[in-house]
Parts: structure tokens; sequence; C-alpha cells
């Protein structure tokens, strides 16, 4: 189970950079359909809200795969009295 949670770490490491670089290019592209200059603006303004939600939940996502990498979660207590 240990080796499992290195390797999905690894994943999530991975898996936050490839994700935001996926919506920064889906947010190009779409401003760059756009027709008008006040589709452009409301277009932008929608995907840099976007970009700035989900830039700290991909953070996050590489600092607990980094943290499942490292092995910090192998030892997990079974009970509250544990805590």
């Amino acid at each position: 189970m240990n080796t499992l949670k290195k390797f999905l770490g690894l994943v999530w490491m991975v898996l936050g950079p490839l994700a935001m670089t996926f919506l920064f290019l889906q947010a190009i592209d779409k401003v760059g359909l756009t027709h008008t200059d006040i589709e452009r603006t409301n277009t932008m303004l929608q995907w840099g809200i976007i970009l700035f939600i989900f830039l700290p939940i991909s953070l996050g996502l590489m600092i607990f795969g980094f943290y499942a990498w490292k092995g910090e979660y192998d030892h997990l207590p079974e009970r509250s009295e544990g805590l």
C-alpha cells in the first residue's frame, strides 16, 4: 500500500503542472476565438478567474503528492487515540 501511495504521489506532482498548462492553453485558445473586443474582455475575465481559482488547487495537489512521495502518509493512525 505504501508503494501505491508513493507512486500516486509522483502522479499528483506531475498532474498539477500538466493541469495548469492545459487550462492556460485552453484560455489562450478560447480568447483567440472571440470576434469583438467586448467578447474578448469577457472571455479574458472568465478565464482569469478560472486560472486564479485553480492555481492554488494545483499547487496543493503538488504539495500533497510531494508528501505522499516522501512517505509522510505511511503510518496513519487507525483510531482517534493515535492522534
